[in-house]
């Protein structure tokens, strides 16, 4: 983005001693002493000065300083120092404070111009802050910014990042001009809403439009093609990637890894985990991952051993793979001793929801059913409709009726409006002849205004939704 080009007068002594101080000042002391020097000699509405002296106290973690002290000592500080304040903050933890120098600008008649708000949206973005963009936004129309696609496409990031994908797509469609950057906040938008097909059609809406994608469009079309099982348009983006020789970073190449690894392909990401430089943990989640879906456990395990013998820490996202390809493997006895290490610490970090929900599905898949019900007891949180789906799945296909039938009832607990559990518990009492407890169910689904859908089995239904819990 283009830097606030405020024009910068000639330099003299004094200025040239105070930036380059600034420049290599290491502590609190030093910063106190050039506030001293610009209010002594009268500096405190240097522009130049300020850019330095904010940078300065950004690396010193003093932003609240340089805040403090710019607004106390001139109630109207230049645009460009509250600009410099706004970008600085938009990139630290105290995401708030963007938005509290926005409104003392206008409270203090200090016109924001178009370098202030691409890093105040960018704030409210990050903070998921819609309304507060909303009411930017009729700023940003007021003052006469709607032209400028960087205001624009930080606009557009708010309401994707907020969730509030229609308006998105309404604001993109009214914008005068769009650029890569345009394209790729609305594919994110899109794949964040999890309407993965719709962030599918903007991609190839973005190639009729002539507009050349980025590694940050790649990424999110790659991840749109990953959860929607779009192979297809991922060997399109993949040949794309090779055809113009872009190098494969850690991020493109992880997510072309578990773009494959979703779509039943991990072949062809173990070929490009092979081929690439660099590796995170990321890069070997995906791998595992894939190999997990695969249903390929005991390469997932040859995996996993091959990433801690080269030092790469594991984190709770390597684990849940990993109790994930025991669970599809059969591998009681590994998973749980994987397991244990968890809970003795190996890793630094307790054992999550994810991974009792792995410990379930384990035990329930392996028929041993007192052990999936004992492990739920034990786990220090409330179960999830994930591991009741494991357990009424388990004791369905292992003869436990009645088991089943508990862990539906949860089910309809946690999920009172889904039809689904209502089918299943309905089909169980059929199974076991209680045919006036099926009425019931028939009863309750009329009374709910709920209808029965033949499209799937509900059994199979909660396997496919473990899935999706726990690699989400």
């Amino acid at each position: 983005m283009a830097s606030d080009m405020t024009p910068l007068p000639e330099l003299n002594n004094v200025t040239i001693k105070i930036i380059s101080f600034l420049n290599n000042s290491t502590s609190h002391n030093q910063i106190r002493q050039v506030q001293t020097q610009l209010i002594l000699q009268n500096l405190v509405g240097d522009s130049t000065i300020g850019s330095h002296f904010i940078t300065a106290c950004k690396s010193l973690g003093l932003l609240d300083l340089a805040h403090l002290f710019y607004f106390t000592q001139n109630r109207r500080p230049h645009v460009f120092i509250c600009n410099s304040l706004i970008r600085a903050f938009s990139h630290s933890h105290n995401s708030h404070s963007p938005l509290f120098i926005y409104l003392h600008m206008l409270r203090n008649s200090i016109l924001p111009n178009n370098f202030t708000y691409p890093f105040l949206l960018k704030s409210l973005s990050d903070l998921r802050e819609f309304k507060q963009g909303e009411c930017v936004h009729t700023h940003v129309i007021k003052l006469g910014h709607y032209n400028d696609i960087y205001v624009l496409n930080s606009l557009l990031d708010v309401y994707a990042s907020s969730g509030h994908i229609y308006l998105c797509r309404k604001l993109f469609d009214e914008f005068p001009q769009r650029d890569v950057v345009s394209w790729t906040v609305l594919i994110m938008g899109y794949r964040n809403a999890r309407k993965y097909d719709e962030s599918l059609i903007a991609f190839e809406q973005m190639q009729y439009a002539g507009v050349i994608p980025n590694h940050v469009t790649m990424v999110n079309a790659l991840a749109a093609c990953a959860n929607f099982g779009a192979l297809e348009m991922g060997l399109w983006i993949h040949d794309f990637i090779k055809r113009n020789k872009w190098d494969m970073d850690v991020i493109l190449g992880t997510s072309l890894i578990d773009m494959y690894g979703k779509c039943g392909r991990i072949e062809e990401g173990l070929a490009v985990f092979r081929s690439m430089k660099k590796k995170n943990t990321f890069t070997w989640n995906a791998v595992i991952q894939g190999l997990a879906l695969a249903k390929s456990g005991d390469e997932a395990l040859w995996w996993f051993n091959i990433m801690e013998q080269e030092g790469v820490k594991a984190d709770q996202v390597t684990l849940v793979a990993v109790l994930l390809a025991c669970s599809h493997a059969g591998l009681v006895d590994t998973g749980t001793r994987i397991f244990g290490a968890i809970v003795d610490g190996k890793y630094q970090f307790p054992p999550t929801v994810k991974h009792y929900a792995c410990m379930v599905d384990i035990f329930a898949r392996a028929g041993e059913l007192e052990e999936a019900f004992k492990c739920l007891n034990k786990m220090p949180y409330e179960p999830t409709k994930a591991i009741w789906g494991s357990l009424l799945a388990g004791g369905k296909a292992h003869g436990n009726l009645n088991l089943s039938e508990f862990a539906a009832w949860k089910l309809i607990e946690l999920e009172p409006g889904n039809s689904a559990y209502y089918v299943v518990l309905s089909n169980l009492y059929a199974q076991m002849g209680r045919w006036s407890d099926v009425e019931k169910v028939r009863e309750m689904m009329i009374d709910k205004g709920l209808k029965k859908d033949l499209g799937y089995s509900s059994v199979e239904f909660e396997r496919h939704k473990l899935v999706d819990y726990l690699l989400s």
